[in-house]
């Protein structure tokens, strides 16, 4: 008996599509909150947020472009968990970043 080959179809592409929109909605998330740390004058506090926010992002940013980069190959590796818990942790960071320049 062999083992039949496997056909991924077109889940990379879907894969890497959602990577991507996700991506976007993690940039659209960083300059909204840019723009409200920066809206009612530069404090101290903004400042800190916005760029915890930006290194979030940045994180985020990484462990996408390194996911999509990954599902291009003939036989994409599943995501580590390692970039999984790192993307995670940067759009929970995110969310708790905007509700804190909220209040």
């Amino acid at each position: 008996m062999t083992a039949a080959v496997r056909d991924p179809g077109l889940q990379p592409e879907r894969t890497r599509l959602a990577w991507r929109r996700t991506t976007l909605s993690c940039t659209v998330v960083a300059l909204l909150a840019g723009k409200q740390a920066l809206h009612d004058g530069v404090t101290p506090a903004g400042l800190v947020a916005l760029s915890l926010s930006v290194l979030a992002w940045l994180g985020f940013l990484q462990v996408a472009h390194r996911r999509v980069r990954g599902m291009g190959t003939a036989q994409p590796r599943p995501l580590s968990p390692r970039g999984a818990l790192t993307a995670a942790v940067c759009t929970v960071a995110l969310a708790v970043f905007a509700a804190a320049m909220i209040f």
